[in-house]
């Protein structure tokens, strides 16, 4: 099955997330997407998440629920931190031997997927699916990756923003099963 891991805070998930993961389905050839909640991003070391990993999970099984493509799995919640991507793809590929591999990001990742951990082992078993809006991001030699597009204004920071200051989070930028965004903590 051609799985493509979609790995984020998701801090909190909200519509537009779900959109690059339909994208990914539907312009990057992904059968399914695993969305994998980060315990610990190596990049943001020091910073607490707003929603405890408990939220953030139970927000994505709600936001995916009857979606056929969809899998939420806690993997990398359950992992020591830091969440290393390429301990992921290791224990992935140990429980799921037959899956084809896919790796779903942004641009703004694509930009430093050099100075991830283990940047070989991950370019070597991986296909990567990158998302951009507008202008698609340059190829990098001895890189699978498929490059698609689309357009979601949603932004986690803006939505902690919004519930911080106890002003309303536009309707469209809620997923559907989700209802409402609970208080953090």
């Amino acid at each position: 099955m051609k799985t493509c891991l979609f790995g984020g805070s998701f801090d909190p998930i909200h519509s537009g997330h779900l959109a690059i993961a339909q994208a990914a389905v539907e312009q990057g050839g992904a059968e399914r997407v695993v969305f994998l909640p980060a315990a610990c991003s190596p990049f943001k070391t020091g910073k607490t998440a707003y929603f405890p990993a408990e939220h953030r999970l139970d927000m994505l099984y709600r936001a995916t629920q009857g979606i056929a493509w969809a899998e939420v799995s806690d993997l990398d919640l359950i992992l020591p931190p830091p969440s290393w991507s390429w301990r992921l793809v290791e224990v992935w590929r140990q429980q799921h031997p037959q899956d084809e591999l896919f790796w779903l990001m942004g641009t703004d990742q694509w930009e430093l997927l050099h100075k991830w951990a283990r940047y070989d082992y991950l370019t070597e078993h991986l296909h990567f699916i990158v998302y951009h809006r507008g202008t698609p991001p340059q190829p990098r030699e001895g890189v699978r990756a498929t490059f698609i597009s689309g357009e979601h204004p949603a932004s986690s920071s803006a939505i902690r923003q919004a519930l911080q200051n106890g002003t309303p989070v536009p309707q469209d930028w809620i997923p559907q099963g989700l209802g409402q965004y609970p208080q953090p903590h």
